[in-house]
Parts: structure tokens; C-alpha cells; sequence
């Protein structure tokens, strides 16, 4: 159940004749009262004789009590309150209980002897009621409606649990400001997917991924194609932006520009220069826990090979580290999502974006980042963003399945990591972006498993008979279950490939193995693939590998360790 609290109108009988009309984006279905301050006003609605004027005169008159110098300027208070899709249709009797503990849980009517406004609660369809109300009190006071939006929804809360609907997460106050009704009413006016406001989030969002410094961040805008104005002290220092749309325009026809601090908490530009001001080498102790910087990434495959490692490094301290640290590796997170969903092949883009606008809930929360730990992530954001689009096929595509199977298991644990502190529309948030990345991954990876699966059906049977028991022999509580997946096959042809390269396969699989995360996996085998790739360096796209037995069996050879090493003594020529 949600409430919208709007408390900024001015005109009375304008709000109700839009509450009794026909609707200007939804249609108007019986308007009637199902409750108000005295449970006697008058119902336009479904009393012939009662007017629109009548009830506004009503609920006006202590307002037009006061001298004119004493009235409010915005004297309205509305709100909507609007139960989820899933939830039963309640009665008008359900909906007049639940606006009256509103209007006292907001302190609009408090009850118990307290002064109180007048009010009334409409409704016009199956799902919502509106209440309006006047905010001058009988006695000529002015009600306590301080902070009646988060009073509104923590008795939604309570509604939620005591008639049995859907109970939506609690927030924490760390979100993004939700579009108002006109924002979403003109973007359906103007064919837009999002509104201005959440447009601008993105494209802002994406110009911060791995960005150095403002003059690369003003830049990035610029390329983006935003209107920008910047805030500058007398002194010469730059205070803070603002951003505007060329297309979106007002009544005079001038930009409508939004400060960042308006798009997101995390997008106000003193937040922004936490990021790259915490970049540089040995701040907070991180340059004994970050790796040497590396050379700019030549292709967006070799970009996406880093991202992955980046990403599986992430995991283990999501889930191990401080949580000023794991703070910071969940927001940088949503950088490298931003970078790979901008960056990303048509046949996954979708998903990937669908994946980073979820997550972007997820990355605030009120666990103060410590910044400077994450800079491997937001240099993978970066390598990514440099790197440019990737094609989508063969390396790049294979590497983009790759890095998107790493950073399905960096979201989930930061899904958990959020779970444990209570942040309940951060661990949602992260869950969210964690299945839209699954079905990203079941796309880019289609083709890359596919020719794996090929080659490893093709192996000769003591070939992979071989492969069998180096699995059963290195991972027996995990063995049977592999074997039955239709990736073992293309699981086979890696550890055939690792063996070909000079890699021991029972040394890879025992490292890949305990590293945990296997739990929550889909297939243990694909996870198993990516991973082995990845530590052994192997090409993520295999099309034309075609290693002979002789090739594995020289490799092996050099491989071949003592009779309690599991597999090298007692293998057999096929």
C-alpha cells in the first residue's frame, strides 16, 4: 500500500473536481465519499443535491475564517493511497478505515480531544482512495504535519499487516525522489519511455562509471548530449551542476534543468568527487589491498576478461569485509553495471539496463561507503566505457558471458549483504538486478556454451571418460549432479583445453570450486566453465578449437604428478 503526499495546492474546488471527474489518465469510475471529518459532508457523487462547491465551501471554512494576511498560501494537503496490483479489492468500508487512521497518523486529524482540519477521502476506482484536506485546523491552528509523508507510510505498514496485503519494503530515506504524476503524465504525453527525471539518472549514472575527474565527467555529459549549467562560487570553485534534456522544455520554452542532488543522493557533485578523489594509490590504506594499475584495455574483450576478475575479487569482500568496504564495492558495482549495460551488444542491452536501473536502489544505503577500496571495480567501469561497444560475437561476445556470470554472483551476494542489515528495498533491488542479469547471461551465453558443448560431445569417449574422473576424483560431492548437466559437456572441453595448455584440471577445478558460490547457481558446470577460463586464460570463444588426444595426452605428460594427486599416475592411454 502506497501513499503519495502532495501538500503544495491552493484550490480547493480544483482538486475535487478532478477527484469527482471523469480523469484525465485513468478513468473516473463512480467518484463518491467513503469517509470524511464529521462522516456527514456532502457527496456529490451520489447525492443529487450535493455540489462540488458545497463540499469545497465545507471543507474551506475554517481557512476563510482567518484575516486574509493569516491564511495559508498552499492551504491543500492531498494524498493518494493506493493498494499493489496483487492485493484484494476492499470494500468502501476497508478504504474509510484506512483514510481515517491516515489523516490521524499524519497529524492532519489526530483525534483523542485534538484539534483536527477538515478532510474527506474519495474514490473513483478499485485501488486507491484520495484524501484532501485543508490545513487550518477548527481552532484556527495550523495542524503538526511535519514529515506526514514518512508518518503516511509507516502506517501503511501497519495496514499492510493487519488486513493481510502485500506488504511493500520500508525504506530507509536513501532513494532516488520518485517522479510526480505530472513528471509521468508528460512523459506519456511525449512518447517517452521514463520520465525526464529517471533519463537523466541514467545518462548521468552512466557518465560517472570509472570517471577520473570533472573535466571527464563534464565531458561525458556533453557527449551524452545533456544541457548543463554549472553552479560556481564567487571565488571560482565549482559548487554543483545541474542537467536538462534538449527536448524537454516548459510553458515558456526554456530547458527544464534538475540539480544532481534532485536525480539521486550519490549524483550531487561533492558525492561524485568522493569517488575519484579516493582513487589515487595508498588513501585508506589501499595500496596494499589494490592490484598495480594495468595498461588500457586494447579490445572490449580483454576489458570484459578484467571486469570478471574484478568482480569475483568483489564477491569474497562483499562478503567477508568491513561494511564501510563492502559499501563501497556494492556502489562501485553499480558503476561497472552502468558501464557494461552502456557498453553492451543489442541482443543483451535490454537486460543489462533493465539489470543496472534496479540495481541503482541497491547501491545507497546508510552504510557510509569508505571509497578508495573499490578502485579495481570502477577501473573495470572505466576499462569497460574505454574499451567501447562490443560486437557481441565471438571473444567478445564469450567474454561479455563471462563477466556477467562473475557480477551475477557480486549482486547476489550484495542481495544477502543487504538482507543481513535490514535494508529491505536494497536487498529487493538487488534481487531484481540479479534476475534480469540471468536472463542477460542466458542470452550472450547461448552461442560460447553452445560450440563448447559441441566439442566436448565430439571428445573420444576415454577422452572424456578422463575428464570424468578428474571431476568425480577432485569435487565427489559435486560430481554426480555435474555429470547429469547439459553443460558437463562443454565443461569437458575446458578442462581438455586447460590440459592442452599445460594446466593441471584437478589443480583448476579444486581452486574454482573453493571459492564458493556454487549454491546459488543455475548450472554448477557453466560456472565451473567461466571460472576455469578465466584462471587458466583460456579463450571464452572456442569456435575452430579442435585439440587432439595426442595434444592432451603430451600436455598431461608435463602435468603428471605422484600417485596421491588424484588423477596424473593412473591415467590410461585412450
Amino acid at each position: 500500500m502506497i501513499p503519495s503526499v502532495n501538500k503544495s495546492g491552493s484550490r480547493t474546488i480544483g482538486l475535487l473536481a478532478y477527484l469527482y471527474g471523469p480523469g484525465k489518465h485513468e478513468e473516473h469510475i463512480d467518484p463518491h465519499l467513503v469517509a470524511s471529518f464529521d462522516g456527514m459532508s456532502p457527496d456529490p457523487g451520489r447525492d443529487p443535491n450535493a455540489t462540488l462547491k458545497g463540499l469545497q465551501q465545507l471543507l474551506d471554512q475554517p481557512v476563510e475564517a482567518l484575516p486574509t494576511h493569516a491564511r495559508p498560501a498552499k492551504h491543500v494537503w492531498h494524498t493518494s493511497v493506493r493498494a499493489t496490483a496483487d492485493d484484494r479489492v476492499l470494500s468502501d468500508e476497508d478504504w474509510g478505515d484506512i483514510a481515517r487512521r491516515i489523516v490521524a497518523a499524519t497529524g492532519i486529524d489526530p483525534g483523542g480531544g485534538e484539534p483536527g482540519c477538515r478532510w474527506a477521502a474519495v474514490r473513483h476506482a478499485d485501488d486507491h482512495i484520495h484524501i484532501v484536506a485543508t490545513l487550518v485546523c477548527e481552532d484556527g491552528s495550523r495542524p503538526d504535519d511535519f514529515r506526514s509523508g514518512k508518518r503516511a507510510q509507516a502506517e501503511c505498514r501497519l495496514i499492510e499487516k493487519e488486513l493481510g496485503l502485500h506488504q511493500v519494503a520500508p525504506g530507509d530515506g536513501t532513494a532516488a525522489q520518485r517522479p510526480t504524476s505530472a513528471e509521468r503524465h508528460k512523459a506519456e504525453r511525449q512518447g517517452r519511455e521514463r520520465t525526464v527525471r529517471e533519463e537523466l539518472r541514467e545518462t548521468v549514472r552512466r557518465a560517472v562509471a570509472g570517471v577520473q575527474s570533472e573535466k571527464e565527467f563534464f565531458e561525458r555529459l556533453a557527449a551524452a548530449g545533456l544541457l548543463i549549467r554549472k553552479r560556481v562560487a564567487p571565488s571560482g570553485d565549482l559548487l554543483g551542476y545541474k542537467v536538462a534534456l534538449p527536448d524537454d522544455r516548459n510553458k515558456d520554452d526554456e530547458p527544464v534543468f534538475y540539480p544532481g542532488a534532485r536525480l539521486a543522493p550519490d549524483l550531487s557533485l561533492p558525492r561524485i568527487r568522493e569517488r575519484w578523489s579516493a582513487d589515487a594509490p595508498g588513501r585508506s590504506g589501499t595500496a596494499t589491498t589494490e592490484p598495480p594499475a594495468q595498461p588500457a584495455p586494447s579490445s572490449p574483450a580483454v576489458a570484459r576478461r578484467r571486469t570478471a576478475s574484478a568482480a569475483w575479487q568483489a564477491v569474497l569482500i562483499v562478503e567477508d569485509g568491513d561494511d564501510a568496504v563492502a559499501a563501497a564495492y556494492i556502489a562501485a558495482a553499480g558503476e561497472v553495471l552502468d558501464a557494461l549495460a552502456k557498453t553492451s551488444a543489442a541482443h543483451t542491452r535490454s537486460e543489462l539496463r533493465e539489470a543496472a536501473w534496479a540495481f541503482e536502489r541497491a547501491s545507497r544505503s546508510h552504510v557510509r561507503a569508505e571509497r578508495g577500496h573499490d578502485r579495481a571495480l570502477r577501473q573495470a567501469a572505466r576499462d569497460l566505457v574505454h574499451s567501447g561497444p562490443a560486437l557481441g560475437r565471438g571473444e567478445d561476445g564469450a567474454t561479455t558471458a563471462m563477466a556477467i556470470d562473475m557480477l551475477f554472483f557480486l549482486i547476489t551476494a550484495a542481495a544477502r549483504w543487504h538482507a543481513k542489515k535490514n535494508h529491505a528495498q536494497q536487498a529487493a533491488a538487488a534481487r531484481q538486478a540479479a534476475e534480469h542479469l540471468r536472463a542477460a547471461y542466458q542470452t550472450a551465453a547461448n552461442q560460447p556454451l553452445g560450440a563448447l558443448y559441441q566439442r566436448g560431445q565430439h571428445l573420444t569417449r576415454p577422452l572424456q571418460q578422463r575428464q570424468a574422473a578428474v571431476l568425480r576424483e577432485t569435487l565427489p560431492e559435486l560430481a554426480e549432479k555435474i555429470l547429469t548437466e547439459p553443460g558437463w559437456y562443454a565443461l569437458a572441453a575446458t578442462l581438455t583445453d586447460a590440459e592442452t595448455a599445460g594446466h593441471d584440471p584437478a589443480a583448476l577445478l579444486t581452486e574454482a570450486a573453493g571459492r564458493r558460490e556454487l549454491s546459488s547457481a543455475e548450472s554448477v558446470s557453466d560456472v565451473l566453465v567461466w571460472r576455469l577460463r578465466r584462471t587458466a586464460g583460456l579463450p571464452a570463444d572456442t569456435t575452430g578449437m579442435v585439440p587432439t588426444d595426442h595434444a592432451v595426452e603430451r600436455s598431461a605428460q608435463r602435468t603428471e604428478r605422484p600417485a596421491h594427486g588424484r588423477t596424473g599416475s593412473r591415467r590410461r592411454r585412450p
